[in-house]
Formats: structure tokens, C-alpha cells, sequence
């Protein structure tokens, strides 16, 4: 029985801070907020990114998702070539603490 307020918090606390659409500093009549991105001093590459993410958010998350693995994994490889061509060879080290 010692247990049940304990038990309780959590669920109580998920649902006051995960209750959709929770508008509780704004008034009755408060109208939605709207997320853009500012591309009026963009140009190449970032205007169409910025574009691209006030256009359709879903191509924006899946291209992000996309992308951010693939450019780690070409900072890591470059990173991985860059340090065997100045000899440090991370694949065959030998612990020093034995």
C-alpha cells in the first residue's frame, strides 16, 4: 500500500505533459502557431532546404533522416583514411595497461 502514490506519478505526470493540442498559456481564442523557415537571405542549396521544409514537412524529416547517417558515415570513413595515411592504425592497437 506504500507503493501506490509512487505508482501513480509517473502516469499522472505522462498525461498533464502529453496531452495534445495543450494550450495552456494561451488564451481561448488563441490561433495555431505556424513554423516557416526564413529563406529570404538563402541561396543554392540552403534555399531549397529551407524551402523544401516549408513546403512539406515529411519530405523534409525523410530527407533529413536520409542524409544524416550518410554524411557520418563519410566524415568517418574520411576521418578513418585521413589518420592510416599519417599512421595511426586504430584497427590493430595493442592495450597498454597489460
Amino acid at each position: 500500500m506504500k507503493n501506490i502514490p509512487g505508482r501513480l506519478v509517473v502516469p499522472v505526470l505522462s498525461a498533464i505533459l502529453l496531452l495534445p493540442d495543450a494550450a495552456w498559456a494561451a488564451g481561448g481564442d488563441a490561433s495555431p502557431l505556424v513554423f516557416v523557415a526564413d529563406s529570404r537571405g538563402l541561396s543554392g542549396w540552403q534555399a531549397w532546404f529551407a524551402n523544401l521544409y516549408n513546403e512539406s514537412r515529411f519530405l523534409f524529416t525523410l530527407l533529413s533522416v536520409v542524409l544524416i547517417p550518410l554524411v557520418g558515415l563519410f566524415f568517418g570513413l574520411a576521418a578513418e583514411f585521413i589518420m592510416n595515411r599519417i599512421g595511426l592504425d586504430l584497427k590493430s592497437r595493442d592495450l597498454s595497461e597489460h
